[in-house]
């Protein structure tokens, strides 16, 4: 076997870098984003947003790149014409940066998974716009399959082996490589080595595709003996299920849909997999095989449509229940191609596929827009019912049943964290993007140092618009949201907070017999020790029990947190961050004597103190004071 020479591995990336330019550029910009992003722990939310809208433009604005090159040569456009063509595809790529921001729309990242796809598919066929060239469509589509594996198992086998001697240096020599080491070096094999490599194997002589004849054998015995088994395994499945409904007459399953689009695509996968062979005459199984799938595949579609429909009636439109009815409508609509026309085309597969793709992306046809329309109309009719919704605005509650509150709570969670607080504009008086300019100013509760992450904004916007519409105290299903925000960090720009603790950090433990340490994290505990029998209760932070022999004490640390801050003044001298503090999440500190926290209390048989070595407490504008962290642990003395 004949290696290639370092001279030819060079030539062959540098004529790869000259027929794909634009395609090495989008990847390198990725490639670099993704650095910085794994290099500087703790950016800012506005840092870390662009360096994802950038690894995203990386990737579409390759696959765009690809796609017009691959039309231009197979269409052999001239050279200024092939530059320009590739030039618009770039800016159309580059475009999408000032459009997709996931970091506030989370639905953006389903945008970009589906424009994505869009351009998969349109590499898939941007050489074959032509009518005809369906042997060299699928030659060309199977040496980009294959060339993706190779590309796949060279990276993985580049990365393990580079992985190991970077291993080898920290062990042999003390060098100081990180874990973000291996993270950096796995981003640049996959952005740069393994796209150059699968992009030097993207065939260029369309022609000669249409001559070859082709096929890989063990491709032919890995369709054949697992994909068409599977297959048949899933619809053999599905249709006794749906025999089961029948004969049962109940609703179905709404996990079935998954289950009938995974049989939709290990059958279509591998139909197009034995396309080149069908005519073959050991294979004319295949064709009555083929007539079969589709003829099956009509009463799951049915089946799918009818489990879809009840999740709709109960719940409304989401993103993803729309994809579910628009892949529904493609496959009955590939079904009925495949059953009733003759001359067919496998073209149709990706170039359909990649029209109802995009046309889900943007516009009012779309699955955002749909899925946000049909939302607010479930939101406003739930508070037209409770008498909250006036001269088309939303109004606060006064006055609402807890399955009301609880659906209300869960599609604002739904809305505000796919589409943003923007998204409920038209119903609400305050303006929407001042307030959550305002909300994006504030400090990180997590790093006092950086502005709030993207989590942390999500939450607060939902929780403040839970708040402007009465319905703070609601859960939605996913219990994450109304009173979630509302417990402690709902309160917080409303509060003032107050953190405790002792001078010195040495207990004195004299004249005491036991003592038994505490956490508000800690479950109930019993422990026997020299014929006594001690429980320590579940700390709920405001109070904590312990039983000795049946005698049972409870310190309410709820009056001592409220004389800790009457007497504040006191402790003046001691205020740790008067001057310092970065945020209002960040609570006044002092430190205090040892004996100010400290509660003792009396039972029969024995005296037992309760030492606390931190006190959070949070004070609201009305003067409710609420105990919201503390800690400390127990002294026990016989009598």
């Amino acid at each position: 076997m004949k290696f290639p020479s370092v001279k030819t591995l060079a030539l062959s990336a540098l004529n790869t870098i000259k027929r794909f330019p634009f395609e090495i550029l989008f990847a390198l910009a990725a490639t670099i984003a993704s650095t910085i992003n794994i290099e500087l722990e703790n950016i800012n939310r506005v840092g870390e947003n662009w360096c994802i809208r950038v690894m995203i433009i990386g990737n579409l604005g390759l696959l765009l790149s690809l796609s017009a090159t691959l039309y231009s040569e197979s269409r052999k456009l001239s050279s200024n014409k092939k530059t320009l063509i590739r030039v618009i595809a770039a800016l159309i790529a580059v475009s999408f940066l000032f459009l997709i921001n996931p970091g506030i729309r989370q639905a953006d990242y389903v945008r970009f998974f589906l424009l994505s796809l869009t351009l998969h598919l349109l590499v898939a066929f941007a050489a074959f716009t032509k009518a005809g060239h369906i042997q060299g469509f699928w030659q060309f589509n199977k040496t980009l399959f294959l060339r993706f594996l190779a590309a796949a198992l060279y990276g993985i086998v580049l990365f393990l082996g580079l992985s190991a001697a970077i291993g080898a240096m920290n062990y042999l020599f003390n060098f100081k490589f990180e874990s973000d080491t291996f993270t950096i070096l796995l981003t640049w094999i996959v952005g740069m080595f393994s796209t150059t490599f699968f992009l030097a194997g993207v065939p260029d002589d369309f022609a000669a595709l249409d001559e070859d004849s082709s096929y890989p054998k063990g491709l032919k015995i890995f369709t054949q003996y697992v994909l068409i088994p599977l297959a048949t395994v899933y619809v053999l499945i599905l249709l006794a299920y749906e025999i089961k409904i029948l004969i049962q007459w109940n609703l179905p399953k709404g996990a079935v849909s998954y289950l009938i689009l995974s049989y939709a695509v290990f059958g279509i996968l591998s139909l197009l997999l034995v396309y080149p062979v069908r005519e073959q005459e050991e294979n004319k199984w295949l064709k009555t095989y083929a007539r079969s799938f589709y003829f099956l595949l009509i009463p799951l579609l049915i089946l799918l449509f009818v489990a879809v429909g009840v999740r709709l009636s109960n719940y409304g439109i989401t993103e993803f229940r729309y994809f579910l009815i628009a892949l529904a409508g493609w496959l009955l609509f590939i079904t009925g191609y495949f059953l009733f026309f003759k001359k067919q085309n496998i073209k149709i597969i990706p170039i359909s596929l990649s029209i109802v793709t995009f046309l889900s992306v943007y516009g009012p046809q779309s699955a955002f827009s749909v899925a946000m329309y049909s939302q607010r109309h479930i939101l406003i009719e739930i508070l037209k019912r409770n008498n909250a919704f006036k001269d088309g605005k939303l109004q606060p509650v006064k006055k609402i049943n807890n399955k009301d509150g609880n659906r209300a709570v869960e599609v604002l969670d739904y809305l505000i964290a796919h589409h943003d607080l923007s998204s409920l504009q038209p119903y609400i008086s305050t303006d929407l993007d001042a307030v959550s300019d305002s909300l994006s100013h504030q400090k990180s509760r997590n790093n006092y140092n950086f502005s709030i992450e993207n989590y942390e904004l999500r939450s607060k916007k939902i929780r403040w618009i839970n708040h402007y519409l009465g319905l703070k105290n609601y859960y939605g299903d996913n219990g994450i949201s109304g009173r979630y925000y509302s417990d402690y960090d709902a309160e917080q720009d409303t509060a003032t907070n107050y953190y405790f603790h002792p001078k010195d950090d040495i207990t004195s433990v004299e004249g005491y017999d036991y003592l038994i340490n505490t956490n508000e994290y800690n479950d109930t505990a019993s422990f026997m020790y020299k014929g006594l029998k001690i429980t320590r209760g579940a700390s709920l932070s405001k109070t904590y029990s312990c039983t000795i022999n049946n005698e049972h004490v409870t310190f309410d640390i709820t009056e001592l947190a409220k004389k800790l801050i009457a007497s504040k003044k006191a402790y003046a001298a001691d205020f740790v961050n008067e001057k310092n503090k970065s945020n209002a999440y960040e609570p006044d500190e002092y430190m205090i004597p040892n004996d100010s926290l400290t509660l003792i209390k009396e039972t029969k048989s024995f005296t037992v103190a309760f030492v606390l070595s931190i006190v959070r407490v949070s004070q609201q504008k009305n003067g409710d004071t609420d105990v919201t962290n503390a800690d400390g642990l127990f002294l026990i003395r016989k009598k």
